[in-house]
C-alpha cells in the first residue's frame, strides 16, 4: 500500500480485538485504563472519516476451546463464550459513547434488550451514518472463533481491510518474546501463513480472507498512534496480500 500522511488510505475498515487485550496484565476482566486508551485511539481515527466496525473476542472473561479440553460440552462452552463477547462489547459501546463516539451493538445471538441482532444492511446503513458497529457474539454458531466472524463481517460489510489488533508489532516466525532471533515478515501472502502454520488467524479465517481477496494488517495495539498510523497507510506491522 502506498505511503500517505494525509488522508486515510481506507474508507471501512473491520478492527478484530482479542479479549484478552481488554484485560491488560491483570489477564482476568477489563482493565478501564486500556479501554479508555483504546477507544481513544479508535475516535481518532473516527474523526478522519474512516467507517469502523469492531468485532471483539471474549478471552478476558470465558474461553470456551479451554472449558471445552476440560469436559464441557463443546457447543455449551462456544454459547457461553459468545456471551463474554457480548460484555466485551457493552464495555467497549460505553468507553466510546463516553467521548462522544456514536455506536451500535449487533449481537448474533438475539437479545433485544441490550443490542441488536445482526442485520447486514442495517450494519451498513449504522456505518455510513458515522456509527462504530460494535459486532458481538462471534458468527452466532458454535466451532468458529471470532477471528472467523472479523472475517465473514469484514467480507460482508465490504471493508477495505481487516486490522488485527495484537500484543505484538507484526508477524514472526516463532514468539519474538521467547525468541530474541525471532524474524518478523512485512509482507506476506495468505497460502504462506497457512503452509508456515503462523499463528495471525485460524486457518478458517485466513482462507475465508484469502477466497476474498481481504487485506489483513496485523499491528500493536498497545503503542499509542499504531493504529492511526495504519490508517493513514504508513508501514506499520505486518500486511497480508493476495496470492497473486
Amino acid at each position: 500500500m502506498p505511503e500517505n500522511t494525509s488522508k486515510p488510505a481506507y474508507k471501512r475498515i473491520l478492527l478484530k480485538l482479542s479479549g484478552e487485550a481488554l484485560a491488560g496484565n491483570r489477564g482476568f476482566g477489563v482493565d478501564l485504563n486500556i479501554l479508555k486508551t483504546l477507544a481513544e485511539d479508535i475516535r481518532e481515527i473516527h474523526q478522519l472519516g474512516v467507517e469502523i466496525a469492531i468485532v471483539i473476542g471474549g478471552g478476558n472473561l470465558f474461553r470456551g476451546m479451554q472449558a471445552s479440553e476440560s469436559g464441557m460440552d463443546r457447543a455449551s462452552a462456544d454459547y457461553m463464550g459468545m456471551l463474554a463477547t457480548v460484555m466485551n462489547a457493552l464495555a467497549i459501546q460505553d468507553a466510546l459513547e463516553k467521548i462522544n463516539v456514536y455506536t451500535r451493538v449487533q449481537s448474533a445471538i438475539e437479545m433485544q434488550e441490550i443490542a441488536e441482532p445482526y442485520i447486514r444492511r442495517r450494519a451498513e446503513r449504522h456505518l455510513e451514518k458515522a456509527r462504530v458497529v460494535i459486532f458481538a457474539a462471534g458468527t452466532g454458531n458454535p466451532f468458529f472463533t471470532t477471528d472467523t466472524a472479523a472475517a465473514l463481517r469484514a467480507c460482508e460489510i465490504g471493508a477495505s481491510v481487516l486490522l488485527k489488533a495484537t500484543k505484538v508489532d507484526g508477524v514472526y516466525d516463532s514468539d519474538p518474546v521467547k525468541n530474541p532471533n525471532a524474524k518478523k515478515f512485512s509482507e506476506l501472502k495468505y497460502i504462506d501463513v497457512l503452509n508456515q502454520g503462523l499463528e495471525v488467524m485460524d486457518s478458517a479465517a485466513i482462507s475465508l480472507c484469502m477466497d476474498n481477496e481481504m487485506p489483513i494488517i496485523v499491528f500493536n495495539m498497545n503503542i499509542r498512534g499504531a493504529m492511526k498510523d495504519v490508517i493513514l497507510g504508513k508501514k506499520v506491522g505486518t500486511l497480508i496480500l493476495p496470492n497473486k
